[in-house]
């Protein structure tokens, strides 16, 4: 490898050609603070657009000032990250990004969270000495997501996210000079443009010019009704992040806690998607062997690979985008719908109360899911199957809230019936886990046998695009996995076009999946906290005593004395879904 020799702040130091002079400083623990640079570690994917001017460093021979983020180490190259010249240039730029931003931040979502907020503690900012006219915009509240365009510091790292991780396309730089800002094209609502609702563009948001639309005050109304039976379901990656929002280190599991904090709420129920994650594996699993088998026998209509459908981003992505393949993802919900579903006509049937007085409430480590709740077709008389879905950090700024001390809670269990799950259902959180539960039940349907072994390393992993061969005891299935809605693209072009190879393919819209979702703990891509992540939905997995989805217990039980079997007419009704094609709408909004 070739390399160049340069001296940062008096540090000698060899680094490989083509290093920036920011990743060389990080290489010796010199922090150069920046706003608009972002690395997706992990896959090769870097946003560093030098528009902020926040990174500038001084080059001995240069006249001006350099961004570190784009300017590459040249052999012999001097430079000086933090002397009186640069810091001034620093809180310049800082100023003047700042007099052009609203002054509210004690009542912004964003508060003790907000990149521009910590920067300008970090350079000692205590007035801005530029003042004159503000831009401003009209405010954007879709399903899921609000956009304030006020609050955008045109660090343009959304747009990295939707383009080129999910290539969806929604939002670049429009206008010119003052009025310039990051919008859908012709500064259209999300609601009328190709936005899936992933939450990617809020994940990586610095300010809160893109932040979830919060239901926590909606949720607060529900528990302080008297008249009201509220319950909820928490997905398995929030039990594996929630921690992070309280100091706690990133891949520690917080199920217990959680549990608790849940119950001194207020909530009357406690329940876990995981449940309907097993669920969800005894119907979509059915599915999957019931068109494999069909397609051995002859039938050439089998519409192959089935493809998950758990994730809401990724379903509203294929029916904006690839709607001539709405026959193939499989019709079954996500398990955020059959908890509802199974809650509002099953466990408000035991309680005996109608289902319109029971309020089903999710914790969900994704944005897309308010707007799936809000779906029409997950609606009974206009009651919705799930009420309130609130986010992993909605859920952390309540506990806030309500709950002294996070940290010394002690341990408790889910309530049952609805609470008792595999470890199948665990690795639903992550990228990989949805298919690899679905083999564990579907090789023992279809062999009659034991597996071999409960762990499918093959399945696991990072890379962007997986493949992998299962045998069925002399079947040979075809695994195909995607994370970001970018790769779920290439695999769907594959298949107009008549050249996969697969027979099942498991898509999520965000990278990593679930535990990197936009409603979670913000990482800004950094690896070692999604692998974090990662490694603790695994250990949840091994930690429980039962690990297939059709060997829970309350499952069996559900099947027997209420939906039958898999795919069933009932199960069909309460459980299945389709899909309809949402063509974007242009529609110009007045201000």
């Amino acid at each position: 490898m070739e390399t160049v020799h340069i001296t940062i702040n008096n540090i000698p130091l060899e680094v490989p050609k083509n290093t920036t002079v920011l990743e060389a400083a990080r290489m010796i623990n010199i922090e150069i603070p920046t706003l608009c640079h972002m690395k997706l570690e992990d896959f090769d994917i870097e946003n560093k657009p030098a528009g902020c001017r926040i990174c500038v460093v001084e080059i001995k021979g240069r006249k001006n000032l350099a961004p570190s983020c784009v300017t590459e180490c040249t052999e012999g190259m001097v430079i000086e990250t933090s002397n009186p010249r640069i810091i001034n240039a620093r809180r310049t730029v800082l100023e003047l990004i700042l007099s052009d931003h609203p002054f509210e931040c004690l009542i912004c979502s964003k508060n003790g969270k907000c990149d521009l907020q910590s920067l300008a503690q970090e350079l000692g900012v205590r007035e801005i000495r530029y003042t004159g006219e503000q831009s401003t915009y009209r405010m954007d509240t879709s399903q899921a997501i609000i956009r304030n365009p006020d609050k955008c510091i045109m660090c343009r790292r959304c747009e990295l996210m939707c383009n080129t991780v999910q290539t969806c396309g929604v939002l670049s730089a429009v206008n010119r000079g003052f009025t310039a800002v990051v919008a859908p094209a012709f500064e259209q609502n999300l609601d009328h443009s190709p936005c899936t609702y992933c939450g990617q563009c809020v994940a990586v948001c610095p300010t809160a010019a893109l932040t979830e639309v919060d239901q926590t005050g909606k949720l607060i109304q529900a528990l302080a009704d008297p008249d009201k039976v509220v319950v909820v379901q928490t997905a398995p990656a929030v039990r594996v992040t929630l921690g992070e929002e309280f100091g706690i280190k990133p891949g520690t599991i917080v199920t217990g806690k959680m549990v608790t904090a849940l119950k001194r709420i207020g909530f009357d129920y406690v329940f876990d998607t995981d449940f309907a994650a097993d669920l969800t594996i005894m119907e979509e699993g059915t599915e999957l062997l019931d068109r494999l088998t069909r397609y051995l026998n002859g039938d050439k209509s089998v519409e192959l690979p089935i493809l998950t459908s758990c994730c809401p981003a990724w379903v509203n992505f294929f029916e904006k985008n690839f709607p001539d393949l709405l026959d193939v993802p499989s019709t079954a919900k996500s398990p955020q719908q059959m908890f509802g579903a199974i809650a509002k006509n099953y466990f408000a049937k035991q309680l005996n109360i109608p289902r319109e007085k029971l309020v089903v409430v999710s914790v969900m480590p994704c944005v897309a899911k308010k707007y799936e709740a809000q779906r029409e077709e997950f609606r009974v008389n206009d009651d919705p199957d799930v009420n309130i879905s609130i986010t992993t950090r909605e859920l952390a700024t309540l506990i806030k809230q309500t709950v002294q001390d996070f940290e010394s809670l002690p341990e408790s269990d889910f309530d049952k019936p609805l609470g008792e799950s595999t470890g199948a259902a665990a690795i639903f959180g992550t990228t990989g886990g949805v298919i690899e539960a679905a083999v564990r039940t579907a090789y023992e349907l279809y062999t009659k046998k034991p597996l071999p072994k409960i762990e499918f390393e093959e399945l696991r992993g990072m890379e962007w695009i997986r493949k992998a061969t299962i045998d069925f005891n002399g079947l040979k299935l075809n695994i195909g996995i995607a994370h970001g809605l970018g790769n779920a693209r290439k695999l769907l072009e594959e298949i107009q076009a008549g050249k996969s190879e697969f027979h099942a393919i498991e898509i999520m819209a965000c990278p990593g999946g679930c535990i990197g979702g936009g409603g979670q703990p913000q990482h800004h891509g950094k690896s070692e906290i999604i692998k974090a992540r990662q490694k603790a939905i695994y250990e949840e997995d091994r930690r429980l005593p039962l690990r297939k989805s059709h060997e829970n217990p309350y499952i069996i039980k559900l099947y027997e004395e209420y939906l039958g079997h898999p795919m069933s007419e009932l199960s069909h009704e309460l459980l299945h879904t389709q899909y309809f094609k949402k063509q974007p709408e242009i529609i110009i909004e007045n201000d």
